[in-house]
């Protein structure tokens, strides 16, 4: 293969959920500028239609659809207007979920609030795979990536349903492997502390000194930083890797002390 193939997405269709804004607008963004033609499935239609016409100065085929990832309906029509759209489905990345924020007391929530985060951030992700994967196969190329989070691994108080969640999309991804191949590849991305709209709007210099304590890259993550890893996972020059995940978080943890 020729270096200049080894990120060529030409002629590639990928769906980005969540991708209107933040990392999941920037993942978008990142595969256009390598030829793919993209479908944003979000519930914030209007901020899609937005990112569409950024990627469509790109040069490249993009569409905005509406969906929330908790009503399988809109996940059927999700994939169903992009194949009819754009031709067909060869990347996935699996990037809409939500949950955790230290907002999870076991003695104040309930088992509906737990449920919630498996649906956002495991089930939504596995049916998508489940509707997507024929149509990768059939064309003989594909790539999923989900968005995990550096608390599938950590362990902090009033976390558990977020963190347990990520913990089971990292398995999940490594057992897809086995299932999917060999035409189709399963990987998840990590960020770390990511300077998106919600970070910036609760950061400090104070908190940020403290986040870069155990960062041995002393700065916090751009989305472009994840959206790097996640076009390394959709293009070829991955094709032999599958069933893993990588944390991009500048080395080390971000954690408030």
């Amino acid at each position: 293969m020729k270096t200049t193939d080894l990120f060529n997405l030409k002629g590639k269709v990928a769906i980005v959920t969540g991708g209107a804004n933040g990392i999941g607008k920037a993942t978008a963004l990142m595969l256009a500028k390598h030829g793919a033609n993209i479908a944003i499935g979000d519930f914030n239609l209007e901020d899609a239609k937005k990112a569409v016409k950024e990627i469509e100065a790109l040069g490249v085929k993009a569409i905005a659809v509406s969906c929330n990832v908790l009503k399988d309906e809109e996940l059927v029509n999700l994939v169903e207007t992009t194949v009819k759209e754009l031709g067909g489905i060869h990347i996935l990345i699996n990037n809409a979920g939500g949950g955790g924020g230290g907002r999870e007391n076991p003695s104040k929530i309930s088992v509906d609030d737990i449920k919630r985060d498996y649906e956002l951030n495991v089930f939504s992700g596995w049916r998508l795979c489940q509707l997507a994967v024929p149509h990768m196969k059939k064309d003989g190329y594909g790539s999923i990536v989900f968005t995990t989070s550096m608390s599938s691994i950590n362990k902090s108080p009033n976390m558990s349903g977020y963190a347990g969640s990520k913990a089971a999309v990292n398995h999940t991804v490594a057992n897809l492997a086995h299932d999917f191949g060999p035409e189709v590849r399963i990987n998840a991305v990590g960020p770390g502390a990511t300077r998106t709209a919600a970070l910036e709007s609760v950061l400090t210099p104070e908190i940020e000194k403290t986040m870069l304590k155990h960062t041995p890259i002393k700065r916090l993550g751009y989305t472009d930083d994840i959206a790097g890893a996640m076009l390394y996972f959709a293009a070829p020059i991955s094709e032999w890797v599958s069933g893993q995940t990588i944390f991009v978080n500048g080395g080390g943890e971000q954690v408030l002390e």
